[in-house]
């Protein structure tokens, strides 16, 4: 999972650190021959100073004038002591320039380069990859960096502007046991794994005592209709269906009426997802949306569709208004991009992720293990 999206990471973290320690390596050289250049002169002006101090010992002074010559040699005491902590405190000054590199804007730009290339290439877009740019350049920019640390501050960045755009989940049982009966409307287009995943999340609710019951509400689908019946059978839960071509908001409002009726915890409705009728779609689900008033919307995409998914959940939101979502076949996906962009966009967490096609593959969606498994 993820697994090229974390190799184009590992290799633009080393080739990040080698650019930044070669222009280091320039910095520090330069540094070193200021320092040879500014001992020389400190040693030309001791010189000076230790020839003005003998010709004032080998003048015949007077009496009168040796009680003169007393009192500044107190002060005199005082000036090595002073120029002893002057130079420790240069010469700790020198190695820690010596060791460090700032990191200047014309080198975030040369690294950031290498990484908008890997992003795009794996399905972040681009309103993210600005997002990221801004996060990260705030982390680096200016910042003194020790050089043995540079790979690690420069992963640790990118880690922490990452982080900054993902959402910590809810608990989706605790949240369900907040009404009665709690209401799930599920979004997204055809194809994308919805039918599969309302059972999956019936089938967890299940199994935390939960009684549910499915709405057909893709009535426009005689296939979806018949599917979302075989899972009810397998789930051994009741479904609220009715003919191809159905009012769905019926369906809809059906269910959460037979919910009541028999006192089950959650309902979970299906919808349609037809994009090629996009505004009659949008206008379906709004309708459904009023009369339902469903407590937690959720979108739900395939992982590896690339910008698509990004697309989709961004017109969802803008239109409808999603809560959270799950993103499916997860495992086969290789990229990890649709999971930070559609975090981004649509400012609402990742629930789950859908891992395989049995009821169990389900994985809650944890921030610092995907970072993890990005090798960050």
């Amino acid at each position: 999972m993820f697994n090229f999206l974390k190799k184009k990471l590992k290799s633009w973290k080393e080739k990040s650190k080698k650019k930044v320690e070669e222009k280091a390596k320039k910095q520090e050289k330069e540094e070193k021959e200021e320092k040879i250049a500014e001992a020389k002169q400190e040693k030309v002006e001791k010189q000076e100073k230790k020839i003005e101090e003998s010709i004032k010992k080998e003048k015949p002074e007077k009496e009168a004038k040796k009680q003169e010559i007393k009192e500044p040699k107190q002060e005199k005491k005082e000036e090595p002591e002073k120029e002893k902590q002057e130079g420790e405190k240069s010469f700790f000054q020198k190695i820690k320039s010596s060791f460090s590199y700032k990191l200047q804007e014309e080198d975030f730009e040369d690294i950031f380069e290498n990484l908008e290339e890997i992003l795009l290439e794996n399905n972040t877009a681009l309103e993210t990859i600005d997002e990221i740019k801004k996060n990260l350049k705030q982390e680096l920019e200016g910042k003194e960096i020790k050089q043995k640390e540079i790979e690690k501050e420069i992963q640790e960045a990118l880690k922490q502007s990452i982080e900054k755009i993902l959402i910590e989940p809810f608990d989706l049982v605790e949240k369900a046991k907040t009404e009665k009966p709690f209401v799930i409307l599920f979004l997204g287009i055809n194809g994308s794994g919805k039918t599969t995943t309302i059972a999956k999340i019936s089938n967890l609710l299940q199994k935390n005592n939960l009684k549910t019951v499915l709405a057909a509400a893709d009535t426009f689908r005689a296939a979806s209709i018949e599917q979302l019946s075989k899972h009810a059978e397998k789930l051994k839960t009741e479904i609220i269906k009715q003919h191809y071509g159905a009012d769905p908001t019926a369906v809809a409002f059906d269910a959460i009426k037979h919910a009541k009726a028999k006192n089950a915890d959650v309902v979970l409705i299906d919808t349609a997802g037809r994009m090629h009728t996009k505004e009659n779609l949008i206008r379906e689900l709004e309708k459904i949306v009023r009369v339902t008033k469903p407590n937690l919307k959720v979108f739900v995409a395939e992982s590896i569709t690339g910008n698509d998914a990004t697309e989709q959940a961004k017109i969802f939101n803008d239109a409808i208004g999603i809560d959270t979502v799950i993103l499916t076949k997860a495992d086969i996906d290789e990229k990890g991009g649709n999971a930070i962009s559609i975090s981004q966009i649509t400012e609402k967490p990742i629930l789950f992720l859908g891992t395989g096609q049995e009821y169990k593959d389900l994985t809650k969606f944890n921030k610092q293990e995907f970072l993890e498994k990005l090798g960050l």
